[in-house]
């Protein structure tokens, strides 16, 4: 029998009365408890996902599949110029590749572009 990986470590932050009653709201909204919510955003964070519900304006998200769409356009219409026919097992490798890594692509081209704004 396997055993559970259990939760040993810790980590505790101070915020303000105001970004605690927003956590809180956050958490309540996805039906978790405040500690379960906080510990997914963190690592949900720390595995390059967005934090789904932690107050971001969607940007990330919109980009995210501009993003995969542009990879799976520029792959299809490459072979359609070559004369190449696209299998239907092709297409979902092409679907799966670009969506794999569209999160971590889109907050590439986001910090880009902040990057340049204040340049």
């Amino acid at each position: 029998m396997v055993k559970p990986n259990l939760r040993t470590k810790s980590i505790g932050t101070k915020v303000s009365e105001e970004e605690f009653v927003r956590l809180e709201q956050a958490a309540q909204k996805a039906s978790k408890t405040l500690g379960e919510w906080c510990r997914e955003v963190m690592l949900g964070s720390a595995n390059g996902q967005p934090a789904n519900g932690a107050g971001g304006n969607g940007a990330e998200a919109l980009m995210a599949e501009v993003v995969a769409l542009r990879a799976i356009l520029l792959n299809v219409l490459f072979k359609q110029a070559n004369g190449e026919r696209l299998t239907s097992e092709e297409m979902q490798r092409l679907i799966e590749r670009a969506d794999s890594d569209k999160f971590k692509k889109a907050r590439e081209r986001l910090e880009q572009t902040a990057h340049s704004k204040q340049s």
